[in-house]
């Protein structure tokens, strides 16, 4: 069963089904401190020795030893660098906090509601984030609305997919669902990642809640506050000419 035309909705997490606030006041605070003792707790293990091989990669330098290794860490946490190594060892540290229930993913009222008609109807939905996987799964699992795990298919990240603004992870994304460019909609609060997902051939669907201090509209793309009422039948077909060619401002669908 399909949706007018879409089988898979993909949804960006920061901004688009949760706060940006929460991850940048609540989340990056608590794992920040925790980095050092994270990366000491593994000493000793294949998982310490991988963490370092893949930040001895993310920064060209093959001869970073343990304290280095963990000062690229906090500068990248710093920065809010988008580097796998980091996210991963956040997800790590978050997933302490929320087995403690010290943490809860932050997720906006609309959403669980929008997953269930989605389900109900047969569409798959996935997160794809720069947060890890695992961070993923347990930001819904352990959200402020309960156990929202159960209504996602998948998880994508910068390790599976690749980084959010480039056409080709949305490819591999493609490839892994079976599910044509064209009946595949991405749902994100930033331009340049809706730009490389309507350049892969998915549709598009900006998102901008109403305490968004960027303003309510994505250039380039239909934008919406929120998902409450959204019809997915409402969706346009992309052309069939070509799914990396659709126009992002013609192929989103309305509120």
């Amino acid at each position: 069963m399909t949706h007018g035309g879409v089988t898979a909705v993909v949804l960006d997490i920061e901004g688009t089904t949760g706060s940006l606030t929460h991850v940048q006041d609540v989340l990056f605070p608590y794992a920040r401190p925790r980095i050092a003792g994270w990366v000491a707790v593994l000493r000793g293990g294949p998982e310490h020795a991988e963490l370092l091989d893949a930040v001895r990669a993310e920064t060209g330098e093959p001869g970073l030893d343990e304290a280095g290794a963990v000062a690229a860490l906090e500068g990248w946490a710093d920065t809010d660098t988008k580097a796998a190594p980091l996210k991963a060892v956040q997800g790590g540290i978050w997933a302490g906090g929320y087995r403690e229930g010290v943490l809860h993913g932050h997720v906006y009222p609309d959403v669980p509601p929008a997953l269930r008609r989605w389900r109900a109807a047969g569409v798959t939905a996935h997160v794809y984030s720069s947060g890890s996987a695992a961070a993923q799964r347990d930001w819904f699992r352990h959200s402020d609305l309960g156990d929202l795990s159960g209504l996602l298919h998948g998880h994508f990240d910068l390790e599976n997919a690749g980084p959010k603004r480039e056409p080709d992870s949305y490819r591999a994304i493609t490839a892994a669902l079976a599910v044509p460019a064209r009946a595949t909609v991405f749902l994100s609060d930033v331009a340049g990642e809706l730009d490389a997902a309507a350049a892969a051939g998915w549709r598009t669907l900006g998102v901008r809640r109403p305490d968004d201090p960027r303003g309510a509209d994505i250039e380039g793309h239909r934008t919406i506050s929120t998902f409450e009422g959204l019809d997915l039948s409402a969706s346009p077909a992309p052309a069939a000419a070509g799914d990396r060619t659709a126009d992002p401002a013609t192929e989103a669908f309305p509120a």
